[in-house]
């Protein structure tokens, strides 16, 4: 489906009608950014996936923020009512692989060029492990914040899919309320919602309005 305004919440409707015309579940590496985050799309694909999360996000600072969200994300994933049994894959943190990407970006403004060589950073990753694995599918649950733009997260995960041989499962898991049943989810769970996206840039703006805020 070409085009510059593409829906890719219909697109992921369709290829899952297909799959279900032909009695397939098929196997879906899904890039986990947080559990609050996980939890609205794992009620929704779980239901027409076998999925393995994979918590790549070197991003994330300090490493004691990381172990938290991961802690919060296993969790989830014991707890959570699902149709299709959900996994984690493990990996380690990789800090130094995301300085190494957003070398130079540093004064970006968030939303910006770093965050573009973040989101490439792990759509990459996950799109070579998911070759390498043999999985049928990989995409990421980023498309469900409100902050982040679904377009350029598909067009990402299409080029690393074209690279390494796997297909991208289109998404924009913010349509249809997918944000505001993440906070219901999360409220449900007692999930541990954390208030700035995970790197030190965005730790400082975050720190900074609520600085703002106090002088006004």
């Amino acid at each position: 489906m070409p085009g510059p305004n593409r829906n890719y919440a219909k697109e992921l409707e369709y290829l899952i009608e297909k799959n279900q015309e032909q009695g397939r579940v098929p196997t879906l590496l899904l890039h986990a950014c947080c559990a609050p985050c996980s939890s609205a799309v794992l009620e929704y694909l779980s239901r027409f996936f076998a999925i393995t999360l994979l918590y790549y996000n070197p991003n994330i600072a300090p490493y004691e923020e990381y172990e938290k969200r991961e802690a919060e994300l296993r969790r989830l994933v014991r707890e959570m009512d699902v149709v299709h049994p959900v996994q984690l894959l493990p990996c380690s943190y990789d800090g130094q692989a995301y300085c190494q990407a957003v070398e130079g970006l540093e004064g970006e403004p968030e939303g910006g060029k770093r965050c573009t060589a973040c989101f490439r950073l792990r759509l990459e990753y996950t799109a070579r492990q998911a070759a390498k694995l043999h999985f049928d599918y990989f995409t990421t649950t980023l498309s469900i914040s409100p902050l982040k733009n679904a377009r350029l997260l598909n067009q990402l995960g299409e080029e690393m899919g074209e690279k390494y041989g796997v297909a991208h499962l289109p998404s924009d898991f913010k349509k249809k309320d997918g944000y505001k049943r993440s906070v219901e989810l999360s409220k449900v769970y007692g999930l541990y919602r954390q208030d700035y996206c995970g790197c030190v840039f965005s730790k400082a703006q975050r720190q900074r309005e609520k600085e703002e805020r106090k002088d006004a």
